[in-house]
């Protein structure tokens, strides 16, 4: 008989198995997902929108699920998150120190990314491999290490004159990414940089350090098959939406019927429907 499971949405949470394991968090409880590709399941939004920091219910969710006063009053909702080059917790202008202190000035990496072609991306060491499962890489690797966020995000900057620095959503969940040479990408991308990338390493010597050989990580996604209908759903605009799981990758969640950003709607408040057993 049918199950449901209502609470407020977070983002899936992945163990690092091939394939990957998924569960999908419903206020305080967690659902495996794997067990139910191939079943038909429903994603029924109620309207109802709560803040993940503090519980209040929202109009609009900002920045992944926060209400307007923590998007605007939070470290980690603030602009330079998406552009680390512009961090400016050395200026003393961080909205929370401590977020600064523990977050942006410990060590970061650089790396390359295959998840729907070639891209370079930051990350912390504490966010290996979470941060290339959530992407929905079929490959990653470590090029450089880094003292603090906004270094890494000065030298990814460099990087992005060469290399992508952005998934393309529709080639993410279109099918499996073909499968790259990224240590040749690698050193292509060092070549091509030349002066301007040695003269970076040795302005902040010490401080960066360039990974010559690093492993090459590969995710298998628990996909049955890959949806022929790629539109993006939405909550907003499609309240009910019920189909047949048909595998996941990154966040989305690939359903016959179009594909869903889970971490696009946390903090909304679902009701999913399963197959009790299935």
């Amino acid at each position: 008989m049918p199950a449901v499971t209502t609470g407020t949405l977070e983002k899936m949470q992945v163990r690092d198995t091939s394939p990957l394991e998924y569960e999908l968090v419903i206020g305080e409880q967690t659902l495996p997902l794997n067990p139910l590709i191939g079943q038909r399941i429903t994603l029924s939004f109620s309207g109802d929108i709560y803040c993940l920091h503090c519980g209040k219910k929202t109009k609009k969710s900002y920045g992944q699920g926060y209400c307007y006063d923590h998007f605007m009053s939070l470290a980690q909702n603030d602009s330079c998150m998406m552009s680390p080059e512009k961090c400016h917790w050395d200026q003393g202008t961080c909205r929370e120190p401590d977020f600064g202190e523990r977050v942006c000035n410990q060590t970061h990496y650089v790396y390359l990314a295959n998840a729907s072609g070639v891209k370079v991306g930051i990350t912390r060491g504490t966010q290996i491999p979470t941060r290339w499962h959530d992407q929905g890489a079929k490959q990653g690797m470590l090029i450089a290490r880094v003292a603090t966020r906004k270094l890494a995000g000065e030298l990814e900057t460099l990087f992005k004159s060469a290399v992508a620095d952005k998934t393309n959503w529709r080639k993410l969940v279109k099918g499996d990414a073909q499968e790259i040479d990224l240590a040749a990408e690698r050193d292509r991308l060092i070549s091509e940089l030349g002066e301007e990338l040695t003269n970076f390493v040795e302005k902040h010597q010490g401080r960066v350090e360039m990974i010559a050989h690093a492993d090459v990580h590969q995710f298998n996604y628990p996909v049955q098959t890959y949806p022929d209908v790629t539109q993006s759903l939405a909550a907003d605009k499609t309240p009910e939406i019920s189909g047949r799981l048909l595998g996941i990758k990154g966040q989305y969640l690939l359903l016959d019927c179009g594909v869903i950003n889970i971490r696009r709607h946390s903090g909304y408040e679902l009701h999913f429907v399963h197959q009790e057993g299935a």
